[in-house]
């Protein structure tokens, strides 16, 4: 293992320890961490099955410690590169190779590399071959009678006719040495951010279009928020604005002249310095930084983006589920009518059916007859309606009927976001080939509601709906962040191994699509595993998966106690011997009661297992396979309705909170049009960020401020100081 430079720590030592100062955690834990890591362990079983060796780290934890490991690793390799490649180049000194060691970071290493990197035929490049470097030293070294000397390199042959060609590629080849020096970088880069501003203008003849508060614009760049940087960038992007960084220019070349005009540089070399600096810097230095600062401002927002839609989608994913209903679900339409489908407890489809109760046919009465027949036929506990075009109609004819036929029924709007990406893509196809596409998202959005995670997982979370410029940030990235959010969600709660789909397998630790399917394949051709012992003759499930995978997996009626619950396989010993201390049979598990209190740290000593272990067991034992949605509050069911219209300032709603972002979050207090909660209004005290307050599903009670029927605006306020 390489060992850090003068450190005497190994590249992985010094790896943890720099993890560990960042985050605030304890070396040697890092240290076991990364190791278990390397040896090709997931997230989730690291999180739940060894608490001991990470000291408790959470999900969220570990995950932005293996990206730090990640980025740690992907920028030595880099500094080995460039070391590798310096060396064949014959230009690495002894001061270089230090200066690169002890770069900080990725910014400081290109920098101290760029002098070097091989180069396009630049105007610098071309002098050069031109025979004109020696001539550019003579002018960085301050020296006197430059003129003089540029009359030795004159040369028809290498197109150097006259004096003033002579200097001027003497002066281009200065002016790249300038740009490209480290120490002017840093200096420039730190003016950009502290004293630069980012300033927009509209571009063209169509004016600004959506962008209009950036038409003329400008902000200092170290206030520059994140939800702007990623709006700008979008409409600069589609033509409508002109964005670029100003920065005081005087003050740029004082720090350049300041670089490299020494004392005893003579008046003539000074001149010639001072030109090249400022072409340097205009044409050279000043662009690549702006670029690069630009690049920065983006990255950090599409950081910023993907945190807010990360939090968002575990938020959607991590909702109640609506246990123990049959559910109606509605999936609204105009023209081709709105489609039903009714599905049991368990999610099987029971019945779909075609209503026509709004414009153009307006057929209510008929579609009314329809909706209570398949309420009665079918048992039916609540109806789920899409949150789709025709919504707001479709809920006003069910509330109506609701109402006029005496119905025990209740009702919500479900976001159907994606719900029609669900039903065109192969997997709904392949669940309900018989079904046309509305009428799948019909089951789709009746299955949402039943188990949002279940249901959801089945969808591309770029899909789902929540975030904010989703399709402006890095799309690889989004996707490795929100696949890690959907697997976390999943381990998180368990999933039951004889009803799982194949989609909602895949997330489960160690198991890729391939072994999901044959999973499914397999309880297809056998019947439902009766133990998790079963699972291993599953074809490419060897030990390694079932290892990551088992304590996941849950088989609520199996003969084995352990296998119902999040106990993995591994400590079944150690499970019985607790059993065994305490006088416990398999008749006490899963009553609370029955299960003694026990000093776990003695306990945990004796057996010689991990305090965390030992407590987890302890709560399986009270409560085998505990879905952690059960502590949140179930979806808002209605029996009325609201319009826009009925909407006043100054009234008082409750309402679910459907969106956060950087500005604030969008809320439904169910009249079909969500109403924004600005940050500024979402709570009495500073807020820093939206999701410090609210997360999507919470149910909040918000004011109105004020209406705008005709933009379809709703104002509203958090904030307990307005009262009255």
């Amino acid at each position: 293992m390489m060992q850090e430079r003068g450190t005497g720590m190994t590249e992985t030592e010094t790896a943890a320890k720099k993890i560990a100062q960042e985050m605030g955690l304890d070396m040697d834990n890092v240290l076991k961490t990364v190791a278990l890591i390397d040896e090709g362990n997931t997230i989730p079983f690291i999180a739940r099955y060894r608490k001991e060796v990470t000291g408790n780290m959470t999900d969220e934890t570990l995950r932005n410690l293996y990206d730090k490991l990640t980025l740690y690793r992907n920028f030595e390799k880099r500094k080995n590169d460039i070391l590798r490649m310096l060396a064949k180049n014959e230009v690495l000194t002894p001061e270089l190779e230090d200066s690169i060691h002890c770069a900080k970071n990725i910014t400081e290493l290109e920098d101290l590399y760029r002098p070097y990197r091989p180069k396009k035929r630049t105007r610098a490049v071309i002098a050069q071959e031109k025979g004109l470097k020696p001539l550019a030293d003579h002018i960085l070294a301050g020296r006197d009678g430059i003129s003089a000397r540029a009359e030795e390199f004159l040369s028809e042959e290498m197109g150097v006719p006259t004096v003033e060609e002579a200097l001027k590629g003497a002066r281009d080849i200065a002016a790249e040495v300038v740009s490209d020096d480290p120490r002017a970088r840093k200096l420039l880069r730190s003016l950009i951010y502290g004293k630069g501003h980012i300033v927009s203008r509209s571009k063209g003849e169509d004016g600004p279009g959506n962008y209009e508060m950036y038409a003329d614009y400008r902000e200092p760049c170290r206030k520059i928020q994140p939800h702007r940087v990623l709006a700008l960038n979008r409409g600069e992007r589609e033509g409508f604005l002109q964005v670029k960084i100003e920065v005081p220019e005087a003050e740029a070349l004082s720090i350049l002249e300041n670089l490299f005009l020494g004392e005893g540089f003579s008046d003539e070399s000074a001149g010639h310095l001072k030109e090249a600096a400022a072409d340097g810097w205009k044409r050279l230095l000043f662009p690549s930084l702006e670029r690069e600062v630009r690049g920065d401002f983006t990255e950090r927002a599409e950081e910023g983006a993907l945190n807010v839609f990360k939090d968002n989608l575990r938020s959607l994913l991590m909702a109640p589920p609506v246990y123990a209903k049959r559910i109606l679900a509605i999936d609204p339409g105009m023209r081709t009518g709105s489609k039903i489908a009714c599905v049991d407890e368990t999610g099987r489809l029971l019945e779909t059916a075609v209503i026509f109760p709004i414009p153009p046919q307006n057929e209510k009465e008929k579609s009314a007859g329809t909706l209570l027949d398949l309420a009665r036929k079918h048992n039916i506990n609540a109806i789920a309606i899409g949150n789709g075009t025709g919504c707001r109609e479709i809920e006003e004819f069910v509330a109506e009927t609701i109402s006029s036929r005496g119905l025990e029924l209740r009702y919500t709007i479900v976001n159907e976001a994606g719900a029609s990406v669900y039903s065109a893509s192969k997997l709904g196809q392949g669940e309900f080939p018989h079904l046309d596409v509305a009428e799948r998202s019909a089951v789709s959005i009746a299955r949402r509601l039943q188990d949002p995670l279940s249901e959801l997982v089945k969808i591309d979370p770029r899909s789902i709906g929540v975030g904010q410029y989703q399709h402006d940030v890095n799309q690889k990235r989004l996707q490795e962040v929100l696949d890690g959010v959907v697997e976390s969600c999943v381990n998180r709660v368990g999933v039951d191994l004889n009803t799982a789909s194949a989609a909602l397998l895949g997330y489960v630790a160690g198991i890729n699509r391939p072994v999901a399917e044959n999973m499914v394949k397999y309880r297809e051709e056998n019947g439902p595993f009766r133990s998790r012992e079963e699972i291993k003759g599953v074809p490419r499930l060897g030990p390694a998966v079932f290892k990551q995978c088992a304590g996941f997996l849950r088989i609520p009626d199996a003969a084995n106690y352990f296998d119902r619950s999040a106990v993995h396989p591994e400590s079944y010993g150690t499970a019985r011997q607790v059993m065994d201390r305490l006088g416990l049979s398999f008749e006490d598990l899963g009553n609370p009661s029955a299960v003694p209190e026990a000093d776990t740290k003695k306990l945990a000593a004796e057996l010689g297992v991990g305090e965390p272990t030992l407590t987890d067991i302890f709560d399986e034992f009270k409560r085998p396979g505990r879905d952690p949605r059960e502590e949140l509050p179930e979806p808002v069911f209605k029996k009325g309705v609201l319009k826009m219209e009925d909407l006043a300032e100054g009234m008082r709603l409750s309402g679910v909170v459907r969106n956060v972002v950087d500005f604030g979050a969008f809320v439904d207090v169910g009249v079909h049009q969500d109403g924004l909660v600005h940050i500024s209004e979402l709570s009495d005290k500073y807020v820093k960020h939206p999701l410090d307050v609210v997360k999507v599903g919470d149910v909040v009670e918000v004011k109105v401020l004020s209406v705008d029927v005709e933009r379809k605006r709703i104002e509203l306020s958090m904030k307990r100081g307005r009262e009255g």
